[in-house]
């Protein structure tokens, strides 16, 4: 069954078990769709409402863009956990021959770079979701204030917690020239997020 399909409580059981999946990749992508959809709900309630008719026509442009980050990083939440399951059968391959360990360690070394990419997909897709945030932040409706601040908080969490799950697979990645590829890659993901979250937060602190 699809976590989306999942009560809270089915998902955290399965979350909290011995299962090495679902684990922080999921949690990242549910951390970053809860912010999309905290997004979605402050432009819902502030679209068509009196003394928000400047901020109208932007955050209705902002809201599709909100929903469909929300469709994304659920379908990444069953991703991150269908790519670790792979490698954990990759590493279950024999190993018994010079041949089937080489097989092994190339299927090994595949199934982590596919690993590796998609939290690197659920950190870009949070990364997005704070991104959308500023006009609503600074001209959402008031009273939803707090809930623009706790989405900057979910985004960037969920971001934080992606690059972490990308980092442990690189680790394990013997290619080195994809593994400084990556880690440029990631720069844009972790330069000045925590500031942007803060200047978020302070925005909304200031409406409060």
């Amino acid at each position: 069954m699809p976590f989306s399909d999942k009560t809270v409580q089915e998902f955290l059981d399965e979350l909290a078990s011995p299962a090495p999946a679902p684990g922080g990749g999921s949690a990242a992508a549910l951390a970053g769709a809860l912010g999309a959809a905290l997004v979605s709900m402050v432009c819902r309630l502030t679209i068509g409402r009196k003394n928000y008719e400047e901020a109208d026509a932007e955050l209705a442009a902002i809201l599709p863009r909100a929903e469909q980050k929300r469709a994304d990083l659920l379908q990444l939440m069953e991703a991150d956990a269908a790519a670790y399951d792979r490698v954990i059968s990759k590493y279950k391959m024999p190993k018994e021959s010079d041949e089937e360990k080489a097989a092994r360690t190339n299927a090994v070394q595949a199934a982590l770079k596919a690993a590796a990419e998609v939290p690197f997909q659920i950190a870009g897709a949070c990364a997005d979701v704070l991104d959308l945030l500023p006009p609503v932040a600074q001209k959402g409706n008031k009273n939803a204030a707090s809930d623009a601040g706790a989405a900057a908080l979910l985004a960037e969490a969920g971001l934080r917690t992606a690059v972490l799950n990308v980092k442990i697979n690189l680790n394990l990645i013997k290619d080195e020239g994809y593994v400084s590829e990556m880690y440029r890659r990631l720069e844009p993901f972790t330069k000045g997020r925590a500031e942007q979250k803060e200047e978020l937060v302070r925005a909304v602190e200031s409406r409060l």
